[in-house]
């Protein structure tokens, strides 16, 4: 069991085929695989890459980019070159599959569910009925705005920070900031967007 647990590939691999069983015992219960059933999919998909996006967001702002200053300039490559461009794979791809799950799981409750929430509750007129529809549209567009940032900002310019793209020490240092600074801003919003997301799913369903 030691020798398993020290690889991770194969901790993983286990771990997903354990994750497939239970779904699968899930597929056996009253619903099937209905509709219901694949929304729950889609749902457990967008916590899985979610926790790994927004745990990878946490590092970086709780740990990596404060901790920095104080680490010694001879051990700083050690971060820049192996831990970082590591941590910003993983980081990226789950902002995307986050987003992708989610898009799936919306669409997967309906044309109505959706366009409801991708307009904040206006599709087809608005009451106080749709005011759900609102604050879970918050969540969605903080969140597609979030992974904008990932692709958009933090990404390219992280590659020139920590030397994947060629540029001079002025580029880099203009890069790091511009990256720090997108990356405080979704540590900014991702708590409201949890809180719309995590609130919808108990009051409104």
């Amino acid at each position: 069991m030691a020798a398993l647990l020290l690889n991770f590939r194969n901790t993983m691999i286990l771990s997903v085929v354990l994750a497939m069983i239970m779904l699968f015992a899930y597929a056996q219960g009253p619903h099937g695989m209905d509709a219901s059933y694949w929304q729950a999919v889609f749902r457990w998909m967008h916590v899985v890459f979610g926790i790994l996006w927004i745990g990878l967001l946490y590092y970086f702002n709780f740990v990596q980019i404060r901790v920095m200053p104080n680490v010694p300039a001879e051990l700083k490559p050690a971060v820049s070159k192996y831990i970082a461009p590591e941590a910003l794979f993983w980081f990226r791809w789950a902002a995307l599959f986050t987003v992708l799950a989610g898009v799936c799981l919306a669409a997967s409750r309906g044309q109505t569910y959706a366009a409801k929430v991708f307009t904040f509750g206006f599709a087809g007129g608005y009451d106080v009925s749709d005011r759900g529809f609102t604050l879970m549209g918050i969540g969605i567009w903080l969140a597609i705005v979030m992974f904008l940032n990932v692709w958009g900002v933090i990404w390219p310019n992280q590659k020139i920070a920590l030397g994947i793209k060629e540029a001079d020490a002025d580029a880099k240092a203009k890069a790091a900031r511009i990256a720090t600074l997108a990356s405080r801003v979704n540590t900014l919003l991702s708590l409201p967007m949890l809180t719309s997301m995590a609130m919808y799913q108990t009051l409104y369903g």
